[in-house]
Parts: C-alpha cells; structure tokens; sequence
C-alpha cells in the first residue's frame, strides 16, 4: 500500500491535494476528522480550544502515534493508494510506514495567506482572531509538523494561484500512481 500523506500548516491549501486526489479516484482519509469526531462526541461542539486539548490529551494518553493507528483502523487493506490529509509528526508518519510506503507532499503558503482562508472557510475548530491563529500555529509546529514539512518528499507553494497549485498537485499525484501501478479513477 502506498499512503501519500499530505502536510501543511492550516489554511495552506492542503484541500487543493485532496480535491485533485479525488478527482483522480483515489481515496482520501483526514486526520482531523479523528480529532473533530472525538471533540463533537465528547463535548457536542467543536471549537480550536477543544481540538488542541482533546488532541493533546489523546497524544498524551494513548501515545504520540494514535491519530495515525485511528486514521490507519478506518483505511482498511481494500486500495493500493491512499492520500491522507493532515499528517502532523514524524512519529505519524512512522505508524503509516509501518503498513506501507510513504511519500510526503506538503503544501505551504504564508501566515498572512492562511490566516485569511481559515476566517473565509469557517471550518468547526477554525480560528477567529490572529491571536487564536498563531496559538494554533504554535500548537501545530509543537506536535512537529515543521519537521514533516521539512522532509517532504514533495513541496507544493500555494501562495498566489491556486490554479497553479491544482496543476502541480496533479503532476505529483498522476506520477505517484503510476509509480505505483494503479489505474486511475
């Protein structure tokens, strides 16, 4: 199995790899939604508050690799690629390696780019304030997305066109497949 894992901090485009994935025919697994589906059985609600602490507590309880195990449980042994939204530790992406190949395409655009998308997209667990936006930066890069970032196999920069950034994330995915043997969707 091969699992692209795709990073980046929030609102720097990672739907962009995702839609094209799925436009592709490949399946397409979020990590966050682990997170979001435990915080809204919890609690009722999501908000950033409840996503950091109810991530910090799951990482500090059942190990830094547990977002990964759960994401890995749902994904089942049915394709032969996968993309998997959100990966945020080099210890996640050790966990996905254990069940198969990895390649990591990470996505950047700058806080300034970012911040605007997660006020314009208003997603549960979004930041409203900028204040909100750099905690959760903090919180992100604490978990060591930065590392993941900085080890990517693959860079996607989307800070001016997104079209541009479409194109390139289906030339990474269209060669990845083909690397790997499947037909397309």
């Amino acid at each position: 199995m091969l699992f692209i894992l795709v990073a980046g901090m929030p609102g720097s485009g990672k739907s962009i790899v995702v839609e094209a994935a799925r436009k592709l025919g490949l399946p397409v697994y979020t990590m966050g939604d682990v997170i979001r589906e435990e915080v809204a059985r919890r609690y009722g609600v999501v908000t950033p508050e409840l996503m950091v602490s109810t991530s910090s507590e799951l990482r500090r309880k059942h190990g830094e690799n547990i977002v990964a195990v759960r994401t890995i449980e749902k994904i089942g042994r049915e394709n032969s690629v996968v993309v998997v939204d959100g990966v945020r530790s080099l210890i996640e992406v050790e966990e996905f390696k254990k069940h198969g190949d990895v390649v990591i395409v990470a996505v950047h655009a700058s806080p300034r780019t970012r911040f605007r998308r997660l006020l314009e997209r208003k997603r549960p667990g979004d930041p409203s304030s900028y204040e909100e936006f750099l905690k959760r930066d903090m919180t992100e890069l604490g978990f060591g997305l930065g590392s993941v970032i900085a080890l990517a196999d693959y860079m996607i920069v989307n800070e001016s066109s997104t079209r541009e950034a479409e194109e390139e994330a289906f030339k990474i995915l269209v060669n990845l497949v083909g690397r790997s043997g499947q037909s397309r969707g």
